[in-house]
Formats: C-alpha cells, structure tokens, sequence
C-alpha cells in the first residue's frame, strides 16, 4: 500500500502539469480560431457552432450583417479607424448574440453571422422583430475615436428555423445573406427572409428613423 500511494503522490504534479499544459494548449488553439480584432469566431469554428445550435431544435434564427458605407469611413477617418469601427460592431454583436443565448462570428470584411434562439413568448416572429430592433440600436451606436463621432449604419438580414428539418446552416445564411442585400440597397436597417413556403418578408420601414441617411424614397443604396 504504502508504495502504491508514494506512486501516486509522485505522479500527482506530473498530471497536474499535465492539466496545465492541456488547459493551456485548449485555449492558444482557441484563440487562434478567433478574429484577432473582434474576438469573435472566424469562419470556419463560428459555422461549426451554428450547426450544433441549430441541430439542438426549433426556435432559431440565423443573421448576417453587414456595416453601410463603410468604405466611406476608412476613406474619410483612416484605416485605423475602419478598425476601431469593426472591433466595436464585434464586441457589440458579440454581447447580443450571448444576450440570446447564441453564438456570434466575423465572416471577413465588415460582414458577421450569428445564431440565437428566439424566444416564443410574444410568438416567434414577433419575438425575432424585438431582437431585431435590439441589435440594429446596439450596432448604430456612434463609435469614438481620437476625439471624433464616427456614425455606424447596419444592414441586418435574418433568417427563422422553424422546425428542426429546415435546420441547413448553409441554406439559411444564404437567405439572411439575401435579405441583407436587398435591405442594403434600400438604406438599411433590417430584414427577415420568408419562411419557406411564404410569398413575403417580415420587414421595416427601412429600418430607418425620418432624417437618417438612406431613407429618401427609400432607394439609397448603402456601400
């Protein structure tokens, strides 16, 4: 007995370190699938994600962003500021989506996906809309930057899950995706694809207040 135990007593700080090492080597591989501006996923862990989340049933719903005349900000402030812009629009999609129990990610460029649950209470659609509106107020907050105001402008398409057979990560962004664009060349704000099998789309009014570039007639288009 009495050997066996000297045994494990000394093996005990070579597991240890073992655990140290293991906790270590998990988080270097995490960081390196992340967005080293953003802290969000990249690409290829953030689509890994989304499956999970959608494969776990209904009441989900799938985004895709992407930033208005962004180009525009890093002609008129500097790159450096186009930066401080992405990494704001990161840190604050990111909080929505763990707001709603969801997984964010930054797809390249100022373009991001997220997957939430939606919560039925108030109906899905309904309950997609206050989400909706809760995430374009978070993003078009102004963004500081070396003393100046940098106006941030959206563009939000999204997509429901209704039953777990519709559960297609690839299909779904592409008709967020879809529903961004035509969103974006209307000025912005945000819109919600069609269920499938429906002729219409769940949308704003531009997604914008009166005054707010992109509402005149509804046609600006956003770069």
């Amino acid at each position: 007995m009495s050997h066996t135990l000297a045994a494990l007593t000394a093996a005990l700080p070579i597991a240890s370190g073992w655990s140290v090492h293991s906790l270590w080597m998990r988080r270097r591989i995490d960081a390196a699938r992340r967005d080293p501006l953003t802290g969000l996923w990249t690409r290829e862990p953030f689509e890994e994600r989304a499956r999970k989340s959608l494969a776990q049933g209904q009441r989900r719903a799938v985004y895709v962003i992407d930033l208005n005349w962004f180009k525009q900000i890093n002609d008129t402030f500097g790159h450096a500021a186009g930066d401080a812009v992405i990494r704001a629009t990161g840190q604050r999609f990111g909080e929505w989506a763990e707001d709603n129990a969801g997984v964010a990610g930054r797809l390249g460029g100022d373009e991001f996906a997220a997957v939430t649950t939606v919560e039925a209470g108030m109906g899905l659609t309904g309950a997609l809309l206050v989400q909706l509106a809760d995430l374009l107020d978070r993003l078009e907050q102004p963004v500081k930057f070396e003393g100046q105001r940098i106006d941030v402008y959206a563009s939000i398409g999204a997509a429901l899950c209704w039953r777990s057979g519709d559960a297609d990560l690839s299909a779904l962004l592409r008709r967020a995706d879809e529903q961004m664009y035509r969103t974006k060349q209307e000025g912005g704000g945000w819109s919600v694809a069609p269920a499938l099998g429906s002729a219409t789309a769940v949308r704003t009014v531009n997604g914008r207040r009166e005054g707010r570039p992109g509402t005149t007639g509804g046609t600006g288009a956003a770069a």
